[in-house]
């Protein structure tokens, strides 16, 4: 059970670090962040630098890390280190990037080009991590000979993509070691399940059972309206858009349920409503603890 911090989370100073030490207090598998350049949530990487050093214990992702637009070599030495220097800690879950103008100019990156150096960045990435020295030529990325060191703990760390759309089912079936969705039924994860896995067959991959995840939002209380009307316009083809967020502790975890009635295992639960001090986090940590954990057995 991994818990993540959105977007617009306000924990970019030392309240970040007394909430990492309550997750591990409590026990929950992972801590998740999110990227946004222009939003005031912390940068991820920093962010879990300063997690595993805090912890001993606790696991550390993104939920997702933009690689278009980073330099896959620097990349691959700084979570490869991260990933030593945590004791084999790191959960790398990559994206191409939110459609926002703000966002793709922060990235240096046109939309259009997101895809192909998505793929080309991620293996590179991994070849960096698994090989002794790295060739690779494509159009934006070209390297002879360039050895990176060190490599990651783990060997290598494994890969993780989100997406829902058909061609992001498509590219987790090619390039990913797992499936982290969010925003999404349990009808429609467990279609998209099968197109995951039909699509590495066909590129005679295969994905364990054990790495389908979901990414799912939260809120205790009623759902901001400006949070459902952005779901609406994320998601405009479902009629009931407030089924996406459960808006308890018990309809959290009878969604959590579904979602494991269709094969999903690995879940990353995000409060889209977010405490405003840090005993207020504490509180609402141990009452995520007490429905949540349980559920990790």
């Amino acid at each position: 059970m991994g818990f993540g911090l959105g977007v617009r989370t306000k924990l970019n100073d030392t309240s970040f670090l007394e909430v990492v030490d309550t997750l591990e207090r409590l026990r929950f598998d992972s801590l998740w962040l999110s990227e946004r350049i222009g939003g005031v949530a912390p940068d991820p990487l920093v962010a879990m630098s300063m997690a595993a050093a805090r912890t001993q214990k606790l696991k550390i992702g993104m939920s997702v890390m933009v690689l278009p637009g980073r330099n896959p070599i620097v990349l691959a030495k700084e979570l490869a280190t991260l990933d030593r220097m945590s004791g084999g800690r790191l959960l790398p879950a990559f994206g191409l990037g939110v459609a926002d103008p703000h966002e793709q100019q922060a990235f240096g990156v046109e939309r259009s080009q997101r895809a192909k150096m998505f793929n080309e960045a991620l293996a590179v990435l991994r070849a960096c991590w698994t090989e002794e020295s790295v060739t690779f030529h494509g159009d934006f990325y070209n390297y002879d000979n360039l050895k990176v060191e060190p490599k990651p703990l783990q060997s290598p760390p494994e890969v993780w993509l989100g997406g829902i759309a058909e061609s992001e089912l498509k590219r987790v079936g090619r390039l990913a070691d797992g499936w982290l969705p969010s925003f999404i039924t349990p009808t429609e994860a467990a279609a998209g399940w099968k197109t995951v896995n039909a699509v590495a067959t066909e590129h005679q991959r295969e994905i364990e059972d054990e790495h389908f995840g979901v990414l799912i939002p939260y809120v205790i209380g009623e759902p901001p309206a400006a949070l459902l009307a952005g779901l609406k316009a994320r998601r405009p083809d479902i009629e009931d858009i407030s089924t996406l967020v459960p808006d308890s502790w018990e309809k959290l975890v009878a969604n959590i349920e579904q979602f494991v009635a269709v094969g999903a295992s690995k879940f990353v639960v995000i409060p889209s409503v977010e405490p405003t001090s840090v005993n207020e986090w504490n509180d609402h940590l141990a009452q995520a603890a007490e429905k949540l954990i349980p559920l990790q057995n």
